[in-house]
């Protein structure tokens, strides 16, 4: 199968409600399901990216994800900062994850909490089975702009930080007119079932009228020739004979 000429990688980092502010979980019991039904109507695949304790807490909810046709990858274990504790630990963070998770499905991405992953853990991806990682961000240090393979791992930045896509589809708009050839999106299910009283950037715009923007964004970038991918469809973007979607 040839690469697209545009990609559209949909995705949602699965956590509790707005890490480390709250400890609250309506994200997970209203707003993830919200999301699971308008991706539905959309018919578009995404990838969601599930912290493993949440998982190991309610797995109804992971089920719901693989039964929707997604693909599921980790988000740590804890959603503790990678880069700031020691590696053995981080590798810990990785690992529980993956064992927890791939009771529920082949995980095979990653994407670490706060986009924040440690070199040094590149070969312990590799290592542990995991073929892409979404750990790195155009408008964060080392401001990645394009997908790479690094320490044999395909890594595919987000493009922009999960706030923009709660702006109003007039504003939006014009984003999403200059949005690169592989565009990677995400957002959290906290943002679908909103939260107050915290930092304008974490809380303005949350709540279910995220959903109409989102929805009009994915419909524009199809109708500009984006194919919506999950990430362990990323390897035939550069071109790689491993193509993960088996």
């Amino acid at each position: 199968m040839s690469a697209p000429r545009r990609a559209l990688f949909l995705s949602s980092d699965v956590e509790q409600d707005a890490p480390p502010y709250l400890s609250s979980e309506r994200g997970l019991l209203e707003g993830l399901p919200r999301l699971l039904d308008l991706l539905d109507e959309l018919r578009v695949r995404a990838t969601f990216f599930v912290v493993g304790r949440v998982a190991e807490r309610h797995p109804r909810l992971v089920y719901s994800i693989v039964e929707g046709g997604h693909e599921l990858g980790s988000h740590s274990y804890t959603h503790s900062r990678l880069d700031r504790m020691p590696l053995r630990e981080a590798e810990g963070e990785v690992m529980t994850s993956l064992k927890v998770l791939r009771d529920f499905y082949d995980v095979r991405s990653f994407r670490a909490p706060n986009l924040r992953l440690p070199r040094a853990l590149l070969p312990v991806l590799r290592d542990e089975g995991v073929d892409v990682d979404s750990s790195l961000a155009a408008y964060k240090p080392p401001f990645a702009l394009g997908p790479r393979v690094e320490e044999g791992v395909v890594r595919v930045p987000a493009t922009v930080t999960s706030s923009v896509l709660r702006l109003p589809w007039p504003l939006l708009r014009p984003a999403a007119m200059v949005m690169p050839r592989v565009a990677t999106l995400f957002i959290h299910p906290w943002e679908v079932s909103g939260v107050r009283h915290l930092r304008p950037d974490i809380s303005l715009g949350t709540g279910p009228r995220v959903l109409d923007p989102l929805a009009r964004l994915v419909n524009y970038m199809r109708g500009r020739g984006y194919e919506p991918l999950t990430m362990r469809e990323a390897p035939r973007l550069l071109g790689i004979g491993k193509v993960l979607d088996s």
